[in-house]
């Protein structure tokens, strides 16, 4: 269950491991909770991460999931309401570009693939999420922040369309969401980051990719994944208690 250091509850954020997951389950864990840090793969990186967050004195866990697959997905909650007890912040982080592919030659399990990890994951995690959070449902409320992209809006890099389409799914469910659970003491909003510095770049050339194209960035600097988790943390926070369905772009800009 939550350490007694442990002051605002449990964490579950997905993608974990790496990147901006790592930062905010980092964040979260100064800001006092007890973090449950899921990967997909790369166990060696999410057991660095539940170290670091060992070492500011809370409890966490590390568990596999993949994010098309729905049982894994119910026994993720399970696993983490055993190791720290029940959810009360999510932050649905995982997700990927799956392949770099023009629409004219993709095949229909890129597109399922896309689609399951980016857009179903983050419902199904929602789903166990709002069944232990809402207060209809015996919960004591709680916050949800889905992690979108500004490729929902501006259609993404040359041949990821279909990763913008499963982010643009992202919004219109982060907002209907919203609404379903006003009044049940839940609340869920969306951060569409711009260009980050993180190992999605990778196919892409990472370093000397994101070098080439900060001269396209209103501030001329991808963002750092501190800088997701800063707002992702807001968006959790008290400080916050009167915003939902809202999607905010932390983007420099762009």
């Amino acid at each position: 269950m939550a350490s007694a250091n442990s002051t605002k509850g449990v964490l579950l954020v997905t993608g974990a491991n790496r990147g901006i997951g790592k930062a905010i389950a980092i964040l979260g864990a100064q800001a006092g909770y007890s973090v449950a840090v899921h990967y997909g793969q790369y166990r060696e990186e999410a057991d660095t991460v539940c170290h670091a967050i060992h070492g500011l004195g809370q409890e966490t866990v590390a568990v596999c999931a993949d994010m098309a697959d729905e049982d894994a997905i119910t026994n993720l909650f399970k696993t983490v309401d055993h190791a720290l007890g029940p959810v009360n912040a999510l932050v649905n982080n995982a997700g990927g570009i799956i392949a770099i592919c023009e629409i004219a030659e993709i095949s229909a399990e890129i597109v399922q693939r896309a689609l399951m990890v980016n857009l179903a994951g983050p419902i199904l995690c929602c789903r166990e999420a709002v069944r232990r959070m809402s207060t209809r449902r015996g919960g004591k409320g709680g916050a949800i922040v889905n992690i979108s992209s500004m490729a929902a809006v501006l259609g993404g890099l040359p041949h990821e369309v279909h990763y913008a389409a499963s982010k643009g799914g992202v919004d219109s469910f982060t907002i209907g969401l919203a609404r379903e659970v006003a009044t049940e003491g839940v609340r869920v909003n969306a951060i569409r980051p711009g260009v980050i510095d993180t190992p999605i770049h990778e196919r892409h050339g990472g370093a000397d990719f994101l070098d080439r194209f900060k001269s396209n960035l209103p501030m001329q600097r991808p963002g750092q994944p501190e800088e997701i988790a800063e707002a992702a943390l807001w968006l959790l926070s008290p400080a916050a208690s009167y915003v939902t369905g809202s999607i905010l772009n932390v983007s420099g800009g762009r």
